[in-house]
């Protein structure tokens, strides 16, 4: 330990760190690039050739330019999803249409054996069949 000092080990984590975040950013980028529905096929090879050739400067550019488009495109994306998932609770939780829920079909059979007009064995066959 007496070779690297303490001030080495916390600027090694520094720069990990970094280095860590810088791909973050640049992987971020790479998909709002690809995400983006108004650029052009030749505007996104663009970016991404900016990006690759000049990392550093293409990131920052990228990020000054179009940074803001970036967050309204994430809160797009994500309020479609959010209704996508809304529509899909909705039609999962409603009654296929047309049809009566288990409920319902159970009050008119007792309904209808109350009447007389179904015999308690008839009752207990659709009530089965029902059930089942």
């Amino acid at each position: 330990m007496d070779d690297y000092p303490l001030l080495g080990i916390f600027l090694t984590t520094l720069f990990l760190f970094l280095w860590v975040m810088w791909f973050f950013l640049l992987f971020r980028i790479i998909t709002d690039v690809f995400r983006d529905r108004e650029l052009s096929g030749w505007a996104k090879a663009g970016w991404m050739i900016f990006c690759i050739v000049l990392p550093f400067l293409g990131v920052f550019v990228y990020v000054i330019v179009r940074g803001k488009g970036m967050g309204e495109r994430d809160a797009e994306q994500t309020r479609r999803a959010q209704e996508a998932f809304q529509d899909y609770v909705r039609k999962a939780a409603a009654p296929a249409a047309g049809t009566a829920s288990g409920t319902d079909e159970l009050a008119r059979l007792a309904e209808l054996h109350a009447s007389g007009a179904l015999t308690d064995q008839e009752f207990e066959r659709a009530k089965t069949k029902l059930l089942s």
